[in-house]
């Protein structure tokens, strides 16, 4: 069986996050998104409510499973028995953080493949980071996130959704 991991803080998950589970679960016979806390970030949701939005955004794609993780990301993919790891690019950036952190991954293990999956267009320009600003000043977060997610947004910042 083939698993992969795709990991990441997803504060809030994105539509872009959602196309890369769905074009990634189509990679790997399962595909386990690893939610995790980054201490260089200070986290708008928590761990588990970060969870509940990723579940209601993927119940669509059958071969997904949702888990929490810390600590070395290498550990956790070999605790799952994946020897894949997909991550989701959006721009030269992107490519420079996630080609680093791939060589160390491949330095600590010779058989973990870090695989890139390109962004779709419409999608190049969202990032959580994005998502939460614009959420906090009241702009318009419709096709850029899930539905439950835009709630969520709203209600974390007082926003009336009907405007």
């Amino acid at each position: 069986m083939r698993i992969g991991v795709c990991p990441g803080s997803f504060d809030p998950v994105t539509n872009g996050h959602v196309d890369i589970f769905e074009r990634g679960s189509r990679l790997v016979d399962k595909l386990i998104i690893a939610v995790s806390s980054n201490p260089n970030k200070n986290s708008l949701f928590t761990m588990e409510e970060r969870v509940e939005m990723i579940r209601n955004s993927v119940k669509h794609i059958p071969n997904v499973e949702i888990d929490c993780t810390g600590g070395l990301l290498n550990d956790y993919v070999k605790s799952k028995n994946a020897t894949i790891i997909i991550r989701g690019l959006r721009a030269l950036s992107d490519f420079e953080y996630e080609f680093q952190r791939a060589l160390f991954a491949k330095y600590l293990d010779d058989d973990i493949e870090t695989v890139f999956i390109m962004t779709n267009n419409k999608y190049s320009f969202v990032s959580s980071t994005g998502i939460r600003e614009l959420a906090k000043f009241g702009g318009k977060l419709e096709g850029l996130v899930p539905d439950d997610v835009k709630i969520k947004l709203e209600k974390r910042f007082n926003i009336d959704g009907n405007k």
